[in-house]
């Protein structure tokens, strides 16, 4: 774990590597979460945090959904990618916040009951995604 100081100064001058999830249910409706912390706090968003050193993004992607809701997934797979600034900073200092997300569609059976972590105060299924979140899809080579 870094110290708050050293990470809040790594944070003035380098992007943060994250990945969000969009979990999705078998029948179709997206889980929320309602964001505690900054910069999202108070927010309905998609699950999703920083992606760990020597952390295969998939495997980061599934510790997310596991710690932030304590459910299982059946499938996942990349989709794009988010990328955001903030003017709201987990330290409440005065500096933009730049992140950049890889974006996984991850599909969660719908019995599954959703345990929040100290993260997020709520948690709802949603027919839509929230209207920040504009996920560029990853184009394919032309050979």
């Amino acid at each position: 774990m870094i110290p708050s100081d050293k990470y809040e100064s790594i944070m003035r001058v380098l992007p943060i590597l994250c990945v969000d999830i969009i979990v999705k249910t078998e029948s179709g409706k997206y889980i929320l979460i309602k964001r505690k912390n900054r910069p999202l706090s108070g927010r309905w968003w998609v699950i999703g945090g920083r992606v760990l050193k020597d952390e295969p993004l998939e495997q980061a992607a599934k510790r997310k959904v596991k710690e932030e809701t304590d459910l299982d997934i059946k499938e996942i797979r990349p989709i794009g990618y988010y990328e955001d600034t903030f003017v709201a900073n987990p330290f409440g200092t005065r500096f933009r916040q730049h992140s950049v997300s890889l974006v996984f569609l991850a599909i969660v059976e719908e019995n599954q009951d959703v345990k929040l972590d100290y993260q997020s105060i709520a948690w709802k299924y949603s027919k839509v995604l929230p209207r920040r979140f504009q996920v560029k899809p990853f184009g394919c080579l032309q050979t």
